[in-house]
């Protein structure tokens, strides 16, 4: 245990030195120390930089140190006034008096910044090339990986592998016998080893790595083994893959009599292989260069043709990839194809051309064979009542008439940008998959199918296609040849007659609900007049007796309205959604509520309604007043006698060319896992209430769904429901 001499001075020590007191107030600095720090203030130095003295972080050291009894190190970065970083050892040396009470402590810093730095390069370089480290103690038979070690591994940080677990992450065979082997032997005469071998990780991937080991002996005995582990998977398979390559295209071109030749165009020197005096029919022995080798054996026509092509690939224009004649010294006449490939330096300056000759002399000959069939099928094609394709086995389009293209709309440019699917209807493209990949596979040869294709123009074209495969000399299939019949006209009339029974059934189904929207609204209208005339014939004070008679003027005109717009609706059902029109919501909405004042008035209900003034719906005028004036007498019909009705009527959501209406009352709600799925039911009643008919709810819904919208529900029992409209904008 240290103590504080008050006779003592550090001012002269050679090193930084400082010494503060228990309340980490400085008592006196070496000058080293002044240099740079003087009482946690910024100070300029010698060489005219500035430093922050890191107070915060060594009063904590200084802190825990003095609880703890013992002396404290830690690394902490300081930064100058010109931005630059560096790093310094800090060490706590705490000072206590006779009696063993903290009096302070001694602060030595040592600038460690270089070393800092190197090891965090090092580290940097590692993780960059993947390179890790690893130790095994002989002595005490331990092993330490670093972390890249254990990333290539994929093991956990926390993973200590035995010296045999380690060897068993090399793959069995080959790899694990030989690194067993160089281990054995390190260890009996200290032979280190540098080695590419594979490893499987702990979660089974396959690596190639370069291991490295070398050996500590001490008084003729290995007592560590140290190294270095990197990961070279990619690197190593790719070598592995060009080696492959190398040997597979000599063998190749030996088999396939290719020829490779390589031009110098600096000192327009020309090397051929063996292959290509074996193409042209020559020796080499028999010229003193090279391009006069060629150039005799070149067809006189050619000649000229080939050099201008090589010239172009040369500037860059196009590659070369070019067919000439070649004579024999015997006078046949050979065809060669040749390709080429330009190499260029760093300004882009042509350097050489690497090349390849084969003969295509047969080939030749068997095309002339097949431009006669070629032409026949080319006259049946074209000229074909329907439209034909030839289509890829990846579904591009090879080939296709002009009537395809009148059916489709497209110029010839257009579709072959397309792949059939591209024009395909989405619901039946599964379908045409199916039958399509029943013909790659073989287990069928043809299919024939309905189907819609896309117009230019947007519209749908029906069609008819006929699908044969078509198999290449070997058996395989190469392509299919599509036939395409357009049945658009067959197909609207079908549906023209389709639509004739569907709007006879709508029609008589239509007639029900408009029988009980007659029933269902009048019946509202003349209960409010009922109750208006028992107010009337109770009331004797003018006033009031004024305000219902205002009150039944209205009820009266409501119900004109309401007659009238029931006419209009008889003539919405003989004309279906065409009647649809802009209407203003909101005006609609404050409509149906004068229509129920009376009944809102008795009821003592409170009315909010959030709806924009500028929000229009595409909507059938009485069907809306219907439904709503529905959705208010529910309310108050089934209104809780614990509390007063609040009804709460707001746009949730515009977007996307429709709105979402919430109708909200806190009356006694519906219990929807007993009745969830008869809630738009006909006939269904869900509360005993003596004025229940279980049809509104049933009308309110063919409403919405005739105007091409949707409704649903939410309600818990005792808290009230909410009915969600779904309507198009107008």
């Amino acid at each position: 245990m240290k103590t504080i001499s008050s006779t003592g001075t550090i001012k002269y020590l050679p090193f930084a030195k400082a010494q503060v007191d228990r309340n980490f107030k400085v008592i006196e600095t070496s000058e080293v120390w002044d240099m740079i720090f003087i009482n946690q203030k910024k100070n300029t130095t010698e060489t005219g930089q500035e430093f922050a003295f890191p107070a915060n972080s060594l009063e904590e050291l200084n802190k825990e140190c003095l609880e703890k009894k013992q002396n404290g190190e830690k690394v902490i970065p300081v930064v100058c006034g010109e931005g630059n970083l560096l790093w310094y050892r800090w060490q706590i040396m705490p000072c206590y008096d006779e009696d063993g009470n903290a009096q302070g402590s001694y602060i030595l810093r040592e600038e460690v910044t270089e070393q800092i730095r190197d090891e965090h390069l090092l580290t940097k370089v590692q993780e960059v090339a993947r390179i890790g480290g690893w130790e095994i103690d002989l002595i005490h038979n331990n092993i330490y990986w670093t972390k890249t070690t254990k990333e290539i591994h994929e093991v956990d940080m926390d993973y200590v592998p035995t010296l045999e677990e380690g060897i068993n992450f090399y793959k069995v065979g080959e790899d694990r016998e030989k690194i067993t082997e160089l281990v054995s032997r390190a260890i009996s005469d200290g032979t280190p080893w540098d080695t590419e071998l594979r490893i499987i990780t702990a979660k089974g991937k396959e690596l190639w790595v370069h291991a490295k080991g070398e050996v500590e002996i001490l008084e003729g005995k290995a007592v560590r083994i140290f190294g270095t582990f990197q990961d070279i998977d990619q690197k190593k398979k790719a070598d592995l893959e060009y080696k492959k390559v190398s040997e597979r295209l000599l063998i190749a071109t030996e088999a396939s009599q290719i020829g490779i030749w390589d031009l110098n165009l600096r000192d327009n020197s020309l090397e051929w292989d063996q292959n290509m005096y074996r193409l042209y029919g020559i020796r080499e022995k028999d010229f003193s260069g090279v391009y006069d080798a060629w150039e005799s054996a070149v067809h006189p026509d050619d000649k000229e043709k080939a050099q201008y092509e090589l010239q172009e690939a040369i500037a860059g224009n196009k590659d070369f990839n070019t067919e000439f004649r070649i004579l024999y010294p015997s006078g046949e006449v050979r065809y060669i194809r040749a390709f080429g490939v330009i190499r260029r330096d760093s300004q882009g300056n042509a350097i050489n051309v690497i090349g390849t000759n084969w003969d295509i002399t047969e080939l030749k000959k068997t095309q002339l064979k097949l431009d006669y069939s070629k032409e026949s099928f080319e006259r049946a094609f074209e000229h074909a009542a329907t439209g034909m394709a030839l289509v890829s086995l990846e579904g591009n389009w090879i080939k296709f008439n002009q009537n395809l293209c009148e059916i489709t709309g497209y110029s010839e440019e257009e579709l072959m940008m397309m792949n059939y699917l591209d024009l395909t209807h989405p619901e039946d493209r599964s379908r045409d998959l199916q039958f399509r990949s029943e013909v790659l596979e073989g287990k069928r040869n043809s299919y024939q199918t309905k189907k819609r294709y896309y117009h230019k123009r947007g519209h749908i074209v029906h069609l008819i296609v006929s699908i044969t495969g078509v198999k290449n000399i070997d058996g395989e299939l190469s392509h299919v040849i599509s036939q395409i019949m357009d049945i658009s006209k067959l197909v609207k009339a079908e549906e023209h007659l389709k639509s004739l029974v569907e709007i006879t059934q709508s029609q008589n189904a239509s007639l029900l609900n408009f029988a009980h929207i007659v029933s269902h609204n009048l019946r509202s209208h003349a209960s409010n007049m009922s109750m208006l005339t028992d107010f009337l014939l109770k009331e004797n004070d003018p006033s009031e007796l004024q305000t219902i008679g205002k009150m039944l003027k209205d009820a009266s005109e409501s119900l004109n309205e309401t007659v009238a717009h029931l006419n209009e609706v008889v003539q919405v059902k003989v004309g279906g959604v065409e009647k649809v029109r802009s209407v203003d919501l909101l005006k609609k909405i404050n409509r149906v509520k004068k229509n129920i004042n009376a009944l809102l008035l008795e009821k003592n209900a409170e009315c909010q309604i959030d709806i924009p003034e500028d929000l229009r719906v595409k909507a059938i005028p009485a069907y809306i007043e219907s439904i709503f004036l529905n959705l208010f007498t529910n309310s108050l019909k089934y209104a809780s006698p614990e509390r007063h009705p609040i009804i709460n009527i707001k746009v949730k959501q515009i977007e996307n060319g429709s709105c979402t209406i919430e109708f909200t009352d806190n009356g006694l709600g519906i219990d929807l896992e007993q009745h969830k799925d008869k809630i738009f039911g006909m006939y269904k009643t869900f509360h005993h209430h003596k004025d229940a008919k279980g049809i509104g709810l049933f009308i309110t819904r063919n409403q919405v769904e005739a105007m091409d919208g949707k409704i649903s529900v939410l309600s818990k029992v005792d808290e009230g429901t909410t009915f969600s409209l779904l309507l198009n904008t107008a």
